[in-house]
């Protein structure tokens, strides 16, 4: 198997822009419409206040996930995704261990997500990873459907 190699990209950046298109891609087929209307701005993901990661295998792109602050201690994991092709190889559980260390570098104490429940496989890795529900938050608190996860780093 190939090493995981993890780098910190701009959100607008082509490469990143590419797999957030498909991660929206990903979540229009499972839940309908855009996939996600969450107002994201790249701004967002520029440290300290969050950060954005690809993830490469034999230097092909193939994941990306990245933190965004929600209040002065808590990062918002946002646009986590693996490509169908490199999926069950670690890529997810890489992004989600750099994206924490991102986060906790800057100072956060907790990780906080939005998850949709047609995505048993994010929920499973979630819970493996120790995020614990937690009451909903943000743009889809509201929605049929939106599950919400927490974790002390």
């Amino acid at each position: 198997m190939s090493e995981i190699e993890i780098r910190a990209v701009r959100f607008d950046a082509p490469v990143a822009q590419h797999l957030i298109h498909a991660a929206l891609a990903d979540l229009g087929a499972r839940y309908g419409g855009t996939g996600d209307d969450t107002p994201v701005d790249a701004a967002e993901f520029e440290p300290p206040d969050g950060a954005f990661l690809v993830a490469y295998l034999a230097g092909e792109p193939v994941g990306c996930g990245g933190w965004r602050s929600h209040g002065a201690d808590t990062a918002e994991l946002k646009r986590m995704y693996t490509a169908p092709a490199a999926r069950g190889r670690g890529v997810a559980r890489a992004v989600l261990a750099a994206v924490e260390r991102s986060a906790r570098e800057q100072g956060r104490k907790r990780v906080v997500l939005e998850c949709g429940d047609k995505q048993p496989e994010a929920i499973a890795m979630y819970g493996s990873a120790g995020y614990e529900r937690i009451p909903n938050f943000g743009f889809y608190k509201d929605a049929e459907g939106c599950v919400s996860f927490g974790r002390t780093l």
